[in-house]
């Protein structure tokens, strides 16, 4: 079993766990088609898709619940469980990028 030495690299490979099968395939496609690593940029731009992907399929599962649409209860409450993930995964990494950068700043050089 590996452990994690950073934080973010723990929480990034949880992501795709959180996201389900078919973002994880969306990561997979996007990681193999470049040949060096990803801009950083790039891999935040992602992650908010991919967050905000989930929040719609909670918002559809939920509108379907209310509508009576075929929709189960379990259904949705899990859908709305992974978006709520997801986002506060997405918080704590922008508030770790905040503080980081907030330390780069007070550097006295």
């Amino acid at each position: 079993m590996q452990f994690a030495l950073n934080p973010l690299t723990a929480a990034s490979a949880t992501l795709p766990n959180l996201a389900g099968s078919a973002a994880a395939s969306a990561l997979t496609s996007t990681a193999t088609q470049t040949a060096g690593p990803a801009p950083f940029a790039d891999l935040l731009t992602d992650a908010v898709g991919q967050v905000n992907h989930l929040e719609d399929q909670a918002r559809t599962a939920v509108d379907g619940l209310i509508t009576g649409s075929g929709v189960d209860v379990h259904q949705a409450m899990i859908a709305t469980q992974k978006a709520s993930m997801a986002f506060e995964l997405a918080l704590s990494v922008r508030n770790k990028a905040v503080a980081a950068y907030q330390q780069v700043i007070g550097m006295q050089f």
